[in-house]
């Protein structure tokens, strides 16, 4: 015989599935999103964006003042997803201390600032780590004068590195479980630490691996400094978001879902309008609008994915644009398609 108790557990458990299911039901006919961040972004006609002081190949300015790189391309696919057109977008510079207090603040809707996805992140600051735009590690760089080829070398080195990032505990825990001593030298922005280290005031610098990239082009001779082989850390970069709000989320997690897809279906800035038109592969039609009406899911119009595509590219594009042989020559690796043998999965649009 089934104890009482049992079955009020079960009664609760159906009548929690019954309330998901008709939650999911309505934010899946686009009726349930009052109050949300894709309200005010539209009611504001912009997307304020939180991107780094200065690092090429995630976020930079050039001599003009626009500025570029993979985050930047990133905040201009969620603004042409959203508010279609690219060019809505307000650049919110931030610093490494100060970046997630400015989006727990509500000062920008969204930070894409080659910050690590952790736990601490996601469970003790509130925020929703939606999805890993670049695979890297850390690594340092340091002058050819100093004679060392390897990370295990730097016993007795003191290192420049920006504060309230992940780059200093994880210097600790290497030097701890090495029996090395390795100093830090702290600074507020990358080019301030890296200038630091060109000055003779520390060592070397260290960073991700794809912040390394980007630093070492802005030396006054960069092939006086070697990019040490190797990391001492795993350094998932993302998009980070206030926790709370579901429907931003899936919008943030989705838009890069549509990149990579893009990419692995071939669709590109260039093509995208035509395979809209011509094509019959059912993957492709829906992830340009033309089946499954999957932007009324979420919101949005259907053509919202075409738009993020049309930006600036599909993840290929984007990373060849920023990182490639013609930009900082740095090999895509672990950031290629699973496909290819990196580490990113597209994902069906079904």
């Amino acid at each position: 015989m089934a104890h009482p108790l049992g079955r009020g557990l079960i009664s609760l458990a159906a009548a929690g599935l019954v309330a998901l299911t008709l939650a999911g039901a309505a934010h899946a006919q686009g009726n349930a999103w009052p109050g949300t961040t894709v309200d005010t972004i539209k009611k504001r006609g912009a997307l304020n964006c939180g991107v780094d002081t200065g690092v090429p190949g995630f976020a930079s300015q050039d001599n003009a003042g626009k500025w570029r790189g993979l985050d930047v391309s990133y905040c201009r696919a969620i603004a042409a997803a959203v508010l279609g057109d690219a060019e809505k977008v307000r650049y919110v510079p931030t610093t490494t201390p100060a970046r997630f207090t400015v989006l727990q603040s509500g000062e920008i809707d969204v930070l894409i600032r080659d910050s690590t996805l952790t736990f601490t992140r996601s469970v003790q600051l509130g925020l929703d780590e939606v999805a890993t735009t670049f695979f890297a590690g850390q690594g340092f760089l340091v002058s050819k004068k100093l004679g060392v080829t390897k990370i295990a070398e730097l016993n007795g080195a003191t290192i420049c590195t920006v504060t309230g990032a992940t780059m200093e505990l994880n210097i600790a825990d290497f030097a701890r479980s090495n029996g090395a001593k390795i100093g830090t030298l702290l600074f507020e922005k990358a080019d301030e630490a890296v200038a630091a280290m060109e000055t003779g005031r520390c060592d070397g610098y260290t960073d991700d691996t794809g912040s390394l990239a980007g630093m070492r082009s802005t030396l006054k001779t960069p092939a006086d400094w070697v990019v040490l082989d190797g990391v001492i850390s795993k350094e998932p970069l993302g998009i980070h978001a206030r926790s709370g709000d579901v429907q931003w989320s899936k919008i943030l997690y989705w838009v890069h879902a549509a990149l990579l897809t893009a990419e692995d279906l071939g669709v590109t800035s260039a093509n995208a309008d035509e395979l809209k038109k011509g094509s019959t592969d059912p993957f492709v039609r829906r992830l340009l609008g033309v089946e499954g009406e999957f932007g009324k899911k979420m919101g949005l119009d259907d053509e919202w994915a075409l738009r993020a595509v049309k930006a600036d590219g599909n993840y290929g594009q984007l990373y060849d644009t920023n990182f490639g042989p013609k930009a900082l020559d740095l090999p895509r690796g672990q950031n290629n398609l699973a496909s290819k043998g990196g580490l990113h999965y597209a994902l069906p649009f079904r």
